[in-house]
């Protein structure tokens, strides 16, 4: 009974197995294998492997997997039998309540135990080059659509919100239905990935990804008001289609790289490493909690750019990937030889180490005659000052006094503050030791700053720099076989609503396996080998038939790649930004333009607490990707919707139906309100075109025969109850825009 028990825990869910990897093995080998494992098996009992754990040892099974009360392990750990006590008095202290209840909750998921599989993870696809496609290879020649297109309006708004969020105009869709040229299609591309909008839709995927946010996340959630230029350099990259292998380089070394760039670009490039500066700050005093600062960079590093879970090696060797410990802390070695910005804390609550986009000789030299100004008109306040008390009857000394300090501080006015990038610099740069179960005070032997042996090993070229050059260098390397292969799975996953390879950052043994590897790697290099091109690589999805067929076409038995078990496109509802800028688009009350920083307390202001957290909503009619994210409080409208999680890299967003979606077409003011504002501009129209004019909007399409008799009847009954024409048509416009057609994409 209790290996069957075990072998469905070893099939546990990722968080009870991810919860085992980071609290329960490292307490294991610490606390337990030196009495227990492969040396000594004190009682019979081995606590290092499943199969131990299973046997038990001369008093029988020590775990009840789902029951930590009724476990030998937790009685011996809770020291409450005194002739079961582990680890031993005389040995070590009782271990802390924190790990106890790691252990109790470890065994209420079930106990997994996963296996280690470094003899097989050697020869894993996704660390092996990708291999050189037939030349006849194509999207259509390995997953073919598996039934009729879709037609021109479907088509028009699926590309439409697919790469830009926002939905399409009803002229757009009647120019587009009216061309039957072969060329329609691919001039719909052109328009739509030379519009700002598409940098704006697929720049939020990154952010998504690398868990941007506008606070730093530690106990007070301090503000980080410069961050919002990271956002918008990853806006902006998007929509100059960056090199995918530059956007890379840029966001790990840009500082760097600036010192051999024209002066012009120092800005974007210093900005473009917000990358590693948006990381999450941890605790109460966050220079002590840096450690955890740069496991959560290389976490969401390792994810987002490679697809492993190299923080898994913090305590450790990776159990399932070739990740080794001395791997995690030379790439830890490159991030503590790097400066990052300090975003103030509790105690400590003014923010420090920002970088100016401009050179700081620059800086000076511009502001030197203004400084020089300043400090004539401090000494001279400061004579005055001298001189007045210096004799008994100052005269107009006084009034010189009050007209110099006047003109002192105008010219403290004058003087700008340069402007400043929330990014990295160098630091100190020093190889670091490897701290033993994670722990910072508790060292070990020094680990090299080095790439990850998996992907070469090669250490870094310059001892007294930090190493980030050469980071930036081995994951953006053509060699590499995890970069280009990640990325275009996130672009397909984009389009199609799940990856060839089902976990977008996972692509390691634990992993699922491509649907079509032939056709992943046909992408990849492609995306490679073509320059490294975005755009290229969503028209080459979009103009394949795969893309363009209908939601309900018939599937295919046996089909390839990401289609088995589903049938045609698959439909799905907007996002949460797609929902909002909609509502603001039919509306007519969208911003366009760029959004910038926001409305911050003054920083001189700050006493952030732990009790007293920073919390704001501001609200604004730009596109949702410009809103201010906080950590610590969700956005409503995004958390309602199913938006990002901010504390942590989400490469693919649940979507959520709830009761409290309902309610909110139902009740919420700004949803209302923006039903108001259709509604009006319907009124200017003649009544008996309103229904026709709304279904434009809203759906890009006509109202037909039934529709137009049922808006009639409608109307006409909301009319009996409301007193006015306008809350009558706001009425019957709330039914159009909480409607699945205009939710959801087929």
């Amino acid at each position: 009974m209790h290996s069957l028990v075990f072998l469905l825990a070893a099939a546990a869910q990722e968080p009870a197995v991810e919860h085992f990897e980071k609290k329960v093995r490292p307490v294991l080998h610490a606390s337990c294998v030196p009495c227990h494992g492969p040396e000594k098996q004190k009682g019979g009992l081995r606590l290092d492997s499943r199969a131990g754990l299973q046997k038990g040892g001369d008093s029988g099974a020590v775990v009840v997997a789902g029951d930590p009360d009724k476990s030998l392990l937790m009685k011996a750990v809770r020291q409450t039998d005194p002739d079961l006590v582990m680890p031993p008095k005389k040995a070590a202290k009782k271990l802390p309540d924190a790990v106890l209840e790691d252990l109790a909750a470890w065994i209420r998921a079930g106990a997994p135990f996963p296996a280690d599989a470094s003899a097989s993870r050697s020869k894993h696809w996704a660390f092996e080059p990708p291999g050189v496609p037939d030349p006849r290879t194509s999207i259509d020649s390995r997953l073919g659509p598996s039934g009729p297109a879709a037609d021109r309006r479907t088509l028009l708004r699926r590309a439409t919100y697919d790469l830009t969020g926002l939905p399409p105009t009803a002229d757009e869709a009647d120019r587009f239905a009216a061309d039957d040229s072969p060329d329609a299609f691919p001039k719909v591309l052109d328009r739509l990935l030379a519009s700002p909008a598409y940098g704006e839709r697929w720049g939020r995927k990154w952010l998504d990804i690398v868990r941007y946010a506008d606070t730093a996340g530690e106990n007070s959630d301090h503000p980080a008001p410069h961050a919002w230029r990271y956002r918008n350099y990853v806006i902006d990259a998007f929509n100059a289609d960056k090199p995918y292998d530059q956007f890379l380089r840029e966001q790990i070394a840009g500082d760097l790289l600036a010192k051999e760039a024209p002066p012009e670009r120092r800005g974007e490039l210093v900005t473009a490493t917000g990358f590693l500066a948006v990381a999450r700050r941890f605790g109460h005093d966050t220079d002590k909690d840096m450690h955890l600062t740069y496991e959560d960079i290389l976490d969401t590093m390792g994810k987002s750019v490679l697809g492993l879970t190299i923080g898994c090696a913090r305590c450790h060797n990776h159990k399932y990937d070739p990740i080794t410990t001395r791997d995690y802390y030379g790439l830890f070695g490159i991030l503590a030889s790097t400066r990052f910005p300090f975003p103030g804390c509790e105690p400590k609550q003014q923010p420090r180490d920002l970088v100016p986009l401009a050179p700081a000789a620059g800086v000076e030299v511009a502001l030197k005659p203004r400084r020089d100004e300043l400090a004539r008109l401090e000494a001279e306040v400061k004579r005055l000052t001298a001189e007045i008390a210096a004799v008994p009857d100052p005269g107009e000394l006084p009034a010189w006094l009050a007209d110099s300090k006047r003109k002192r501080e105008e010219a403290a006015r004058v003087i700008p503050p340069p402007d400043f990038a929330y990014a990295v610099a160098e630091g100190k740069a020093a190889d670091v030791p490897i701290q033993l179960r994670g722990e910072p005070d508790q060292p070990g032997e020094t680990a090299p700053r080095r790439n990850l042996e998996l992907l070469g090993g090669q250490k870094i070229s310059d001892a007294k720099a930090s190493g980030r050059l050469d980071l930036a260098a081995w994951l953006s390397d053509p060699a590499n076989p995890l970069t280009a292969r990640v990325m275009v799975n996130r672009i397909w996953q984009g389009h199609f609503g799940r990856g060839i390879v089902e976990t977008p950052s996972d692509f390691g043994t634990r992993g699922a396996a491509p649907s079509d590897r032939e056709l992943l790697d046909f992408l990849a290099v492609r995306f490679r080998d073509s320059g490294w091109s975005m755009k290229a690589m969503h028209r080459l999805i979009l103009m394949s038939a795969a893309y363009q067929q209908a939601s309900d076409a018939t599937p295919v038995a046996n089909t390839t790649g990401a289609y088995s078990s589903r049938s045609g496109f698959p439909r799905r509802r907007l996002d949460a930004e797609e929902i909002r800028d909609s509502l603001l688009a039919v509306s007519g009350e969208l911003d366009r333009t760029p959004g910038r920083g926001h409305p911050f307390p003054p920083e001189g202001s700050w006493n952030f607490t732990q009790h007293n957290p920073f919390k704001a909503v501001y609200e604004s009619p730009k596109r949702s990707v410009y809103l201010m994210t906080q950590r610590i409080q969700r956005h409503p409208f995004l958390a309602l919707f199913d938006g990002p999680d901010t504390n942590a890299s989400t490469a693919r967003r649940d979507v959520s139906t709830v009761p409290t979606q309902a309610l909110y077409f139902m009740n919420d003011p700004f949803f209302h309100a923006r039903a108001e504002a259709v509604a009006k501009g319907l009124l200017a129209l003649p009544r008996e075109r309103r229904v026709e004019a709304a279904h434009r909007l809203c759906f890009q399409r006509s109202a037909t025969a039934s529709e137009l008799r049922s808006a009639d009847g409608f109307v006409a009954a909301c009319g009996a109850e409301l007193k006015s024409e306008t809350a009558v048509w706001a009425t019957y416009v709330r039914t159009l825009l909480a409607s699945n057609e205009f939710l959801f994409l087929d």
